[in-house]
């Protein structure tokens, strides 16, 4: 079962690197879209998680909720859901101090999101699960979102009373 949840952490992490390729920090991102970027809010995660995020990643957040954001603060290339689907799709990981994936294997969390450069439909998002890295002694909370357009994104993951708000850019 370690192995398992250890190559399901792994799937995530190489999930959520080719969902979106890295690029260069704003490059054809408009100015109207603030884009959460590494320097906004330096973030270090608490003892037994890793201090460090995988290459081309960063933490954001803080001890209550955190996630893993791209250092150039987009997201390219996101696959469609299904064939015909004109949603993109998007999976998020997100950790909490003290979580407990065994108590919560279907965590409270909820993501929301908005679009602000222009009007659309708010996202969509799945009911949340849990995966770990035993090796890491590293749990965290996942769902998948669809978001209706490209454009400039308000992401918030919520949980147990504490919200965190990031911004993206998605585009093609």
């Amino acid at each position: 079962m370690p192995f398992l949840r250890s190559v399901a952490f792994i799937v995530l992490v190489t999930v959520f690197a080719c969902a979106s390729t890295f690029s260069s920090p704003t490059k054809g991102i408009p100015d109207t879209c603030p884009v959460t970027k590494p320097e906004d809010q330096p973030f270090v995660p608490p003892p037994p998680y890793p201090a460090k995020a995988p290459a081309g990643t960063f933490w954001f957040g803080t001890d209550e909720l955190w996630t893993m954001l791209h250092n150039g603060g987009t997201w390219e290339r996101l696959p469609h859901y299904t064939p015909g689907d004109p949603t993109f799709r998007q999976k998020l990981a997100f950790w909490s101090q003290g979580y407990n994936s065994r108590a919560e294997p279907q965590p409270p969390l909820t993501v929301t999101g908005r679009r602000l450069d222009a009007p659309a439909p708010p996202l969509m998002a799945d009911r949340a699960n849990n995966g770990c890295r035993e090796d890491l002694n590293s749990c965290f909370m996942v769902t998948g979102i669809n978001l209706p357009t490209l454009g400039c994104w308000e992401i918030t993951g919520h949980y147990e009373g504490h919200d965190l708000s990031f911004v993206v850019w998605v585009s093609q």
